[in-house]
């Protein structure tokens, strides 16, 4: 391919991973994790959110506007308190947001931002540049086509899609994840060469592994394993294998040694409650996952909440592809792995991604923490799987040019069906039909929603804070569907210390909204429909004198999407 092509094919593949990651990005609905990245990178915290006290719904679009008097030192406090977050991802974010609003342009038509868009655009654009970095890898390590195939499996993406379009701290890592293994390629190629060191790369290497540190703590999981593929990649016949050890391990540590002012936070935030959301393993589930995982890096169709009729091609599609992607992966692996000029950085790669994958498992049976079961958390090697998947297409290819002139367009079938495949399924993604919100907070606000002349009010039981921010994503829906002649819509959280009979005893002191009400009971806890009890009773209304109300149960309104939620109905009367 010739310079002009290359460099035009490539801008065409970045561009294409722009469109496929700004594609409706604020389609989705924000869900917990996207509102905890609001309330922290808004300047806000959970004590600015009315607890134990009800309070109108449109209340909260004053809590979710911008403080930019904040400091990244207010956030970092926050963070240390109030969640289990790194603050560098959401000192970013700040500053992103305050830059946003010098625009009037990109207001929404009632003068309010669209808070989603606002806040899954730097990762979006994160996304983007992690694209170009995996071309700049593979360009490196292989081949500038190498670099360009690496290029495309990444901007057609489900998985990559899927992170992009999160208002969270995944993309961020990936692009500094995909600097370091440029860094770690070059320091590699200097210790095969036998070149003396390159500063100025330790220096970039050691810099960029530290700000990863601050941005999200599984990054130490690439932090570990860096280091050890260069100790273990070392080659024994090296006259200064004592020199390069030693430079493996002095700069291997010093972005610990640079992350030790957070070090203590970091101890404190293992032992919190929040972290006790992951299940302990089941089995060899966790390498199922794993391999699940894998696929939908390279393809995923609707396979969520969808009928069977849907599940069964798609599934069997997904699996089908997966198994040729895997084969043409393997095949590549192997003339990689016996080609002198490609075995080193094919070496490094694939022992980074093997590291970190020993790391999951430590983690997984060891500390009893399934972190499998969530995809995203397959960031830590992914730059390293795509840079390996594009070689390997690379090297298939080469091998293909070589075929008889009879098969031409034989070598154009893969990179054409992994194209087609890819953006079909980032469609999807984009689209709501594949990689849905967690807790499906678009669903339970139209549920909420219904009989909108009747005022309503949604009770939640917290023990966390995390419990808050995912009523708080329930909150931001049903607003949604609010319109100025409308009844008015109510929250209230309530802390649940043990068991339900103090939230039950709590909201019958709540005063309550104008009747007839409709009061929704969320139960992060789980409860199931018979655990509810059939009547709850509150004294005090807000808009009337003191009467008796009854709330009863409607045994036809039990929900049970992501949590449990239940309808009563509230009206004047006695007990029964």
């Amino acid at each position: 391919m010739r310079f002009f092509q290359h460099y035009l094919a490539l801008a065409g593949v970045i561009a294409l991973g722009g469109v496929l990651r700004f594609a409706q990005l604020d389609f989705k609905s924000l869900w917990l994790d996207e509102v905890i990245t609001a309330l922290f990178s808004l300047g806000r915290n959970y004590y600015d959110i009315p607890l134990d006290a009800v309070f109108k719904i449109e209340q909260l679009k004053e809590i979710f506007t911008l403080n930019p008097e904040t400091t990244c030192n207010q956030i970092s406090h926050n963070l240390a308190i109030q969640s289990t977050h790194p603050p560098l991802f959401f000192c970013l974010m700040h500053r992103w947001l305050i830059w946003l609003n010098q625009f009037n342009w990109l207001s929404a038509s009632d003068g309010n931002w669209e808070l989603a868009w606002q806040l899954r655009s730097l990762p979006a654009l994160f996304g983007v540049a992690s694209i170009a970095a995996v071309y700049w890898l593979n360009r490196l390590a292989f081949s500038p086509a190498a670099g360009l195939i690496a290029a495309a499996v990444m901007a057609v993406s489900p998985y990559s899609v899927y992170l992009s379009q999160e208002a969270r701290h995944y993309t961020l890592p990936v692009l500094l994840i995909t600097l370091a293994l440029v860094a770690l390629t070059l320091i590699q190629q200097d210790f095969d060469n036998r070149q003396r060191s390159r500063p100025l790369i330790w220096a970039s290497w050691v810099i960029v592994n530290t700000l990863g540190l601050y941005v999200h703590y599984f990054f130490i999981l690439a932090l570990i394993a860096q280091p050890l593929v260069l100790i273990f990649n070392v080659s024994s016949p090296s006259r200064n294998l004592k020199y390069k050890l030693q430079n493996s391990l002095i700069f291997g540590f010093l972005p610990f040694a640079l992350f030790i002012p957070w070090l203590p936070i970091l101890i404190g935030h293992f032992g919190r409650s929040e972290t006790n959301w992951l299940p302990q393993p089941h089995n060899i589930a966790p390498f199922y996952q794993t391999l699940a995982g894998w696929l939908t890096m390279v393809v995923m169709l609707p396979v969520e909440k969808q009928p069977l009729w849907i599940i069964i091609p798609a599934g069997f599609f997904i699996l089908l592809f997966g198994l040729g992607m895997g084969w043409l992966f393997f095949a590549g692996l192997k003339k990689l792995w016996g080609n002198s000029e490609t075995l080193p950085a094919t070496r490094t790669l694939l022992s980074f991604t093997l590291w970190v994958l020993l790391a999951f498992l430590a983690i997984v049976y060891l500390l009893n923490k399934d972190i499998t079961i969530a995809p995203r958390y397959h960031f830590v090697y992914y730059p390293a799987f795509c840079a390996l998947l594009g070689a390997s297409l690379w090297k298939m290819q080469n091998a293909r040019v070589k075929m008889p002139k009879k098969r031409p367009l034989t070598r154009w079938i893969t990179p054409f069906t992994l194209l087609l495949v890819g953006i079909i399924s980032c469609l999807c993604v984009t689209s709501d039909l594949a990689f849905k919100k967690p807790f499906h907070p678009q669903r339970v606000g139209l549920d909420m929603s219904l009989e909108p002349a009747i005022s309503r009010l949604v009770v939640v039981a917290y023990k966390t804070f995390q419990d808050v921010a995912l009523g708080v994503s329930f909150a931001l829906e049903i607003h949604k569907h609010d319109l100025p002649e409308n009844a008015g819509s109510y929250m209230a959280f309530l802390q649940q210390e043990t068991d339900y009979e103090q939230v039950w005893q709590n909201l019958s002191q709540l005063p309550l909204p104008a009747l007839p009400l409709n009061l929704w009971v969320v139960a992060p806890e789980l409860l199931q429909q018979q655990d509810y009890p059939q009547q709850l009773f509150a004294l005090t209304p807000l808009t009337a004198e003191s009467q008796q109300i009854v709330c009863t149960i409607d045994a036809a309104h039990y929900y049970r999407v992501g949590v449990p939620y239940q309808l009563y109905r509230c009206l004047p009367g006695e007990r029964k």
